[in-house]
């Protein structure tokens, strides 16, 4: 599984144009991703009307064992919160790791945009998130990568949540699953 330095382990590319990449570089695995959505329009009129609206990005590792179920090396998550501010025509971008939005102790940034297309663009790209060091991972298995990015809707306001319960135009969602062999024996 595991190549030379700065080698690309495993890439996707799924029909919803979802893009996924695994890199070992500096003695770590590093996901780098492309998602290809477009913003339902509902989901537009409430961020023009002030309410933010939170993406969830989540990846999971998993050693494959026969004798048991897979084991999960990895589980990681990263919280996006979109928001458009009206007094300042600005648009908003939060991106927290860890399990919680509003976790304290995980690494947030923060950026002002002008237009939603400008804002978007750090939705849709994950360059190099650092998910595991290489020592944690068997070179000698095989391993599932389970890439998930989602809206989350149990983050809106709850007379929005009931509303949203059950319609397809408030649904971004893409996954992506790679099979990462393990390397030949040389």
């Amino acid at each position: 599984m595991l190549a030379a330095p700065g080698a690309v382990m495993a890439q996707e590319t799924v029909p919803n144009a979802t893009q996924v990449k695994l890199e070992k570089l500096d003695g770590g695995l590093w996901l780098s991703a492309l998602v290809d959505f477009e913003l339902p329009s509902n989901v537009e009129d409430a961020l023009l009307k002030g309410i933010p609206v939170f993406f969830v990005v989540h990846v999971e590792l998993l050693r494959e064992r026969w004798y048991w179920k897979d084991k999960r090396v990895v589980a990681a998550r990263r919280h996006i919160r979109l928001s458009y501010h009206p007094l300042t025509q600005r648009w908003r971008l939060n991106i927290s790791l860890g399990e919680a939005p509003d976790q304290a102790t995980g690494l947030v940034l923060n950026q002002n945009f002008e237009t939603l297309s400008e804002a978007l663009g750090p939705v849709k790209r994950i360059f190099r998130w650092r998910l595991a060091d290489l020592n944690d991972i068997d070179v000698n298995a095989t391993h599932v990568l389970d890439f998930d990015f989602a809206l989350d809707i149990s983050q809106l306001p709850r007379p929005l949540q009931i509303g949203t319960f059950g319609q397809s135009d408030w649904s971004v969602s893409r996954t992506v699953s790679l099979k990462l062999e393990p390397e030949p024996a040389r």
